[in-house]
């Protein structure tokens, strides 16, 4: 089963654009890895602080090797780089029971 890692990170205002630029440089950080399955990050529309909060989810093939991964100097580093952006967020890890294809998905193939 999936082991996935969603990270909802508050941004300071006004640095959005340099956060997303600073998240795409070090992608190669995480999706590197050989065990990492992919990532994505999305921005919250609306709410009190506009758009000044993301999710990154991360998928991994078990929570061993993605806890491995979460304390190499690779991780670390990139954490580092997207600090100075960052005012607060919430980590949660999860493992996906289930993974359904919507239609569009099958359209598409």
């Amino acid at each position: 089963m999936t082991f996935r890692v969603m990270l909802r990170m508050e941004i300071e205002p006004g640095k959005e654009a340099d956060f997303e630029k600073a998240w795409l440089a070090g992608t190669e950080a995480v999706t590197g890895h050989p065990a990492n399955l992919g990532q994505s990050l999305a921005r919250e529309e609306g709410g009190p602080d506009g758009h000044s909060t993301y999710v990154i989810v991360s998928d991994w093939l078990d929570e061993p090797r993605f806890r491995a991964f979460e304390n190499s100097p690779a991780h670390l580093e990139h954490r580092a780089t997207l600090h100075p952006y960052r005012k607060g967020g919430t980590f949660h890890v999860m493992t996906v029971l289930h993974g359904i294809e919507g239609r569009a998905a099958a359209d598409a193939r």
